[in-house]
């Protein structure tokens, strides 16, 4: 008589459990949620922004390197190397990925001489 007792309240036991263990994870996937938004999905749109300014760097910008040190980019090396001119004279290599902020971009090649073109032609 005992025994038929001892199986009765496993049975009902067994039966709440799967509900009961889905509510006891459901607080861990809501901190995981809330890390997604807040902390991991900021973070990448960070490194993608960092990556295009990193690949739209050319020469003449001026930048600011990682470790402080303000310069005129000379080169853009393809190696992911850049020559950074600190001083008059004075040039160093440096990595792009290194680069933090550009300070001043230049215009392109083709679209400075477009406007000095049209420059020209009106003091003509």
């Amino acid at each position: 008589m005992l025994v038929s007792t001892a199986f009765a309240q496993a049975a009902t036991g067994s039966a709440a459990s799967p509900g009961l263990d889905l509510m006891s994870f459901l607080p861990l996937i809501l901190i995981f949620v809330v890390f997604y938004f807040l902390l991991i999905r900021p973070q990448q749109k960070k490194l993608k922004e960092h990556k295009s300014m990193i690949d739209g760097l050319r020469r003449g910008d001026r930048v600011v390197t990682a470790g402080g040190i303000i310069g005129t980019v000379t080169r853009v090396g393809d190696n992911d190397e850049a020559i950074v001119e600190i001083a008059e004279g004075v040039r160093v290599r440096v990595l792009r990925s290194t680069v933090t902020t550009v300070l001043a971009k230049t215009e392109p090649a083709g679209r400075a001489a477009k406007v000095d073109d049209v420059g020209d032609d009106a003091k003509k």
